[in-house]
Parts: C-alpha cells; structure tokens; sequence
C-alpha cells in the first residue's frame, strides 16, 4: 500500500512539474497576458481539468518553483540546532538555499526571470508567498528568543531577512558574475551589521532587537 502511495506522489509531483515549466515556457515566449490556461495544459499533454485540479490559475503555475523553494527554505529552517542564533539559523539556512536551488541555474533561467519580473499578477503571488513563510519564520525565531516581546522581534527578524533573501536574489538576477551564495552571504553580513543587534534584549530602555553574527559558510529553497 505504501509503494502505491509512493508511487501515486511521484506521478502527482511530475505533473505538477510539468505544468510549472510549460507554463514558465509559454509565458516567456508570448508574454504571460497572452497565454492561456488551456494552451499551458496541451502543452503539458494534459487536460483543462487536470490542470485545475493542481493550479487555480495560470500565475500560480508560473509561480511554483519558488513556492518549492520558500518551502524548502523553511524546512531547512527547522533543520537547524533549537540553540542556534536566530540569524545564524536564518543564515545557514539561506546559504544551504543557494546551493541546493540555484547552484546551477542555466542562462535561460535567468532570462526567465528577468522577462516576467514585475508582471502585476506574479508579484500578488510573490506578496502571498513570502507573507506566508514570513509568519511561519516568526514563530521558529520567537521559539529561539528569550526576554519581553519575542513576537514583536521574531517578526521584525523574520522581515528583515526575507527582504536581504529578496534583494540578493534579484541583484544576482541582474548582474549574474558570480555564484548567488556569495551574493547572499554579503547581503547577510551587511544586514547582520546595519545596524548590529542580539539574540538577547539589550539592557538598556530601548527596544530590543535581534543581534546577528556575521553570516558564515552554509551547512540551501521560487515556480
């Protein structure tokens, strides 16, 4: 029974697949406006229902692969030791990202992206998205915190990060010389150190917030 099951993800995971890059593919071609739900399921050797069945719409098709990615960014998260730093987690965590997801991203996929960059439907995904992972960030580094007003700092952390991940990535985007890894890591240690903060409320009246060291190599994750 369970080899059945295995076996029934594994087909539901390759077609799911398969839709993302017909989609990514069609909406890189001829402008995404211009593609349709039915041309990305033919594409894909599937029917309309079918692709109903795993996508509410074609935005959501494109935007898979890096809802793959925040979601592997969060389990590689929770992977990490329960008395490590809080950025050091997110860190080590973002850097393994890197690696793993985009370590060996061809050309065209950065065309790709640049192409559909921007387009109004894929941000409201990408706003979803990250609004999403930043919430269940929070509630790991709040676990990770101690002293008053954890909830409050664990989001502000959670924040700061997903926009240092955000940024990185699209400078790599843009200007693609070198690996994403160091791209991220000096956008970690920037971050880290502007202005610098503790894992520990600071002794002092003003408002705690979440010291950083600096980002350190990784033990890393968009359609």
């Amino acid at each position: 029974m369970a080899e059945t099951t295995g076996l029934r993800e594994r087909k539901k995971a390759a077609t799911r697949l398969a839709l993302h890059e017909a989609a990514l593919r069609l909406a890189t071609e001829h402008g995404l406006d211009r593609v349709t739900v039915e041309a990305i399921a033919d594409a894909a050797n599937v029917s309309r229902r079918t692709f109903s069945n795993y996508f509410s719409s074609k935005e959501e098709a494109v935007f898979h692969g890096d809802a793959v990615r925040l979601r592997r960014l969060l389990e590689l998260v929770r992977r990490q030791p329960a008395d490590a730093p809080p950025w050091a987690v997110l860190s080590a965590a973002a850097e393994r990202l890197a690696v793993e997801a985009y370590g060996n991203a061809p050309p065209s996929w950065l065309l790709h992206r640049r192409q559909l960059r921007g387009h109004p439907g894929l941000v409201a995904h990408q706003i979803a998205a990250y609004t999403a992972i930043e919430r269940d960030l929070a509630d790991d580094v709040a676990r990770r915190l101690t002293g008053p007003d954890r909830a409050l700092r664990s989001r502000v952390v959670a924040a700061t990060f997903l926009a240092s991940l955000r940024v990185a990535i699209q400078h790599w985007i843009d200007h693609p010389d070198g690996p994403l890894h160091d791209v991220l890591r000096t956008a970690l240690a920037e971050t880290a150190t502007t202005p610098p903060v503790t894992s520990a409320p600071p002794v002092t009246s003003a408002p705690p917030v979440i010291s950083a060291p600096p980002a350190t190599s990784a033990p890393p994750t968009a359609g």
